[in-house]
């Protein structure tokens, strides 16, 4: 809307305002004439001013009726509520303190006023308000115990909450900002239960919010609650239109939002600015956007910038100018990630009000101190003191010893025994200097259920890569750090062998819907606890928990990080309870990598995509999964990566910064298309990303580095992927590879048995161990290192490797036999041609192995990146076949 058409709304408003209500019409009439959209507006700018006391703008529980006849007496009964007085009334109704016989308990009853009641619109509204708010339980959120009719007249009966209205509060001026910040934690904390219940509240202001004499906030009158997405069988399409249709304008207009003054569509993210609008009130004793009339408040909250509050932290000054940021995309997204950040400086300004206090209360003892270092005639200074085993009952048996029965001598032992607690706990439980490396262990299940597993292991993955986002952090990957599950074993064991500064451990219980998660942070040199914490929350507060704890451990490692950092440390990717569960559970499935299991990670996956279909995360392990399934025998190439292609597009559709979906998309890229160019600048974005990301560098070194004969880089990329992630056996069976690809057997042969020692049972190992005695010669060896591999698991291409090496050893006829046994596998199920390829080899068959090679290339199977530096295809190089194999691949010959 023009500034100009604003104007002649304003204009033709005022006027309309000034006049006695039953001349508006004609005045209108002339107005506006024939333009019906210019009138509309004016009457909807109308109606909001004479409605803008809707029912809970009125004065609240505690407060002096207003003048009114109450319908209502005292004493009298409706069912098993007495009515005691009238609290205050408003147009929607009057509120009324009673006392519930049955429970012997005070509740609030609120009343729909008779001549209401046959207007349907006013009955549904009601309705819903009681609907809506039944439907949320939290304590900042005001209970509905129950909805009936007495009398020809609707009734609410709800909490009643003995205290003033945040308005009331507010007449004595701006609050402290620890006071302001408490009270919109809280709110907060409401409107994020709400939001997750898909409610939008609409008018939340000061009026709607009470305050306890236990300073407890609680969220008032959902009456203009809206739920998001309705269901056609819960609402009839007459009241979908009156919450909905755009052009609707209903609230309090000082707090409500760019897109709620102009009629629009709103969603949670209105509710948002609203708080905003409070907690700017609360600081500055004013409201940020005000004018003499409606539309000159519209037209401010439009156009103009709220002005800065003087004499506030500037993270506070941040986080109220992103609440009221006009662009709704750049507003706070979520009220999670708000409570996240408003939580995050409450701690900050505790322990800053902690620390001055500190001072203050040293500064004025120091007289003190030196009378009884004087009068105690022992010669210990206050180092001594501190430095003592006992230094607390020093300072008392002292004080004791000479009677220090002056007010001198009462406040220095409160200081000395203040200072004496604080250093200690300063000296025993904090660190100034900055931690660099951290390996976060396997949170250990102790709810008794194994099929919860997945929550445990997903919250400490969920951990893990949210600090990878801290700069020059180093961060053990899950991979190396679930080697340690189950096992009972020291810190300092742990921490030389992973070879980091401290370590996190964590235990998980969950009683139905409840969790309780208690951690511990330690320093690996002395075992010593440096911070603990224990958290009890919903199992549906888990993603807010989630980024709860990334920032308590983050702030522990006394890195110093900028906003964008700690706003990746504690991002979360969606804000529904459900979606994210599943999303574990499909990461749970995938960690595990058998075939059946990453099938099933993808139905995990699409079922939070389903829940969620803006879950950038979802589809990024759907792309991961998919990228996988070749080489797992799940199903070929032709099949599964398209499908990697699109989720990776997706995900970075919906968030660019994911590292994972990026080196997804570049093994696509690298894998099928043979675009090395593409795929290389995909892996480096990702490890731009996240350097901790220990996949994307293996597949970087191995999918183009190493496949294009740049052995020394590769070999680089994979040791720093082997320091991040120093017990995967992935990762040092690849090292080994490239060892083989460059010619250096024995090293490869060293790298393969230092595996192993890791790893007895990574079958892949095995056969990698028998392809270099193989390419040695050492026929034996390679067919017993790769019957080893298949006793752990019958993978199709050890079988392949185990056919070759039989063919090279002379026994023909076994190599047949396997060759036979493949053959009729692959015509039930998938089994890369690659394998079959590699017994024609052995067996000699040049011919059948370029037909069998030639699939493999139709197939796009992921052995292709290989042909141009795998050894045991040397004996094909120089056919002309081979050739134009490498020259489609975009290899080198």
């Amino acid at each position: 809307m023009t500034p100009e058409k604003w104007q002649e709304i304003s204009t033709i408003f005022s006027s309309a305002l000034a006049k006695e209500a039953d001349k508006r019409d004609a005045f209108l009439s002339e107005a506006c004439g024939q333009n019906t959209e210019l009138r509309q507006e004016i009457e909807l700018l109308l109606t909001a001013n004479d409605e803008k006391n809707s029912f809970i703008d009125l004065p609240k529980f505690g407060l002096a009726p207003q003048e009114t006849q109450p319908k209502l007496r005292e004493d009298e009964r409706i069912g098993s509520f007495q009515i005691i007085r009238m609290l205050g009334a408003g147009g929607m109704g009057e509120v009324y303190l009673a006392h519930d016989l049955r429970l012997n308990r005070h509740v609030a009853i609120k009343v729909l006023p008779r001549n209401s009641t046959i207007d349907e619109n006013a009955r549904k509204r009601f309705e819903r308000e009681a609907q809506s708010a039944a439907a949320l339980e939290h304590p900042h959120i005001c209970t509905i115990h129950e909805i009936g009719e007495y009398d020809g007249f609707s009734f609410i009966v709800m909490q009643y909450v003995e205290g003033e209205t945040l308005s009331q509060k507010l007449k004595g001026g701006a609050l402290t900002p620890g006071d302001a910040l408490n009270i919109a934690v809280q709110v907060a904390d409401a409107l994020s239960e709400a939001h997750d219940q898909r409610i939008v509240h609409r008018d939340i202001k000061p009026a709607n919010i009470i305050i306890s004499s236990q300073n407890l906030a609680v969220v008032l009158d959902f009456g203009l609650a809206k739920r998001i997405n309705f269901d056609s069988s819960e609402t009839d399409s007459s009241l979908k239109m009156m919450l909905s249709q755009p052009g609707m304008i209903l609230g309090t207009v000082s707090q409500m939002s760019p897109e709620q003054v102009r009629g629009l569509e709103v969603d949670t993210r209105s509710d948002l600015w609203s708080l905003g609008v409070i907690l700017y009130e609360m600081l500055a004793g004013k409201l940020p956007f005000s004018g003499e009339t409606v539309s000159d408040t519209i037209v401010s909250i439009l156009e103009k910038e709220p002005i800065l509050i003087d004499d506030i932290p500037d993270k506070l000054q941040r986080i109220v100018r992103k609440l009221l940021t006009k662009n709704i995309k750049k507003r706070y997204q979520s009220a999670k990630n708000l409570l996240i950040d408003l939580k995050n400086l409450q701690r900050e300004l505790d322990i800053r009000g902690e620390l001055d206090r500190s001072i203050v209360q040293n500064s004025s003892s120091e007289n003190e101190m030196q009378l009884f270092a004087e009068s105690t005639n022992s010669g210990q200074t206050m180092q001594d003191i501190t430095n003592s085993s006992s230094s607390l009952e020093y300072a008392v048996t002292q004080a004791k010893k000479h009677q220090f029965a002056t007010a001198i001598s009462t406040v220095f032992l409160v200081a000395v025994i203040s200072a004496v607690g604080y250093f200690g706990f300063v000296l025993k439980g904090n660190r100034s200097d900055q931690i660099n490396s951290i390996a976060v262990m396997p949170f250990v299940n102790e709810s008794g259920n194994p099929d919860t597993e997945f929550l445990s292991d997903g919250m400490t993955e969920t951990l893990i890569s949210s600090l990878s986002r801290i700069p020059n952090l180093s961060v053990k990957a899950r991979s190396s750090v679930f080697r340690y599950k189950g096992k009972d074993t020291s810190l300092k064991t742990i921490g030389k062998e992973l070879n980091v500064q401290s370590i996190l451990t964590g235990r998980v219980v969950q009683r139905g819907d409840q969790l309780t998660l208690s951690l511990e942070f330690s320093d690996v040199s002395t075992e010593n606890a440096i911070w603990s914490q224990q958290y009890t929350r919903r199992q549906t507060d888990l993603i807010l928990l989630q980024s709860e704890i990334a920032s308590d451990v983050s702030s522990n490692l006394k890195i110093k990080l900028s906003v964008a950092d700690e706003a990746q440390i504690v991002k979360s990717y969606t804000a529904n309870p459900e979606a994210y569960q599943l999303y574990l559970k499909g990461r749970f499935n995938w960690n595990r990598r058998t075939k059946i299991l990453l099938k099933q990670a993808t139905d995990f996956f699409k079922q939070a995509i389903e829940k969620d279909p803006n879950y950038a995360l979802a589809y990024s392990g759907l792309a991961e999964t998919y990228v996988l399934f070749p080489s797992w025998g799940v199903a070929s190439s032709i099949e599964s990566m398209p499908h990697a292609k699109s989720a990776a597009l997706r995900a970075l559709e919906l968030d660019d910064s994911l590292a994972e979906a990026h080196a997804a998309l570049g093994a696509y890229l690298s894998q099928f298309e043979y675009d090395r160019i593409s795929g290389e600048k995909h892996y480096r974005r990702a490890i731009e990303l996240n350097p901790n990301y220990a996949t994307a560098r293996q597949w970087f070194a191995l999918d183009i580095l190493a496949s294009t004969k740049q052995f020394d880089e590769a070999l680089m990329e994979l040791k720093r992927a082997e320091e991040i992630d120093p017990l995967s056996p992935i990762i040092g069976t690849n090292l080994g590879d490239t060892l083989v690809y460059a010619g250096r057997y024995d090293e490869a042969i060293e790298q393969y048995k230092r595996t192993l020692s890791l790893d007895p049972n990574f079958a892949y190992a095995y056969y990698a161990l028998g392809l270099v005695y193989g390419l040695k010669g050492m026929y034996p060896e390679a067919i017993s290192e790769t019957r080893k591999s298949l006793e752990l698991n019958q993978n199709p291409i050890a079988q392949g490797y185990l056919g070759l090496w039989l063919a090279k050893s002379g026994e023909r006829k076994e190599a047949m036999k396997l060759l036979d046994q493949l053959k009729q596998e692959s015509a039930q199920d998938y089994v890369p041609g690659y394998s079959i390829a590699l017994i024609y080899i052995g067996l000699n068959e040049k011919e059948e192995a370029l037909n069998w090679l030639e699939k493999v290339v139709a197939d796009r199977s992921p052995t292709l990146v290989y042909y141009a530096v795998s050894p045991v295809l040397n004996n094909l190089r120089a056919e002309p076949r081979f050739k134009g194999m490498l020259k489609r691949m975009n290899l080198p010959e």
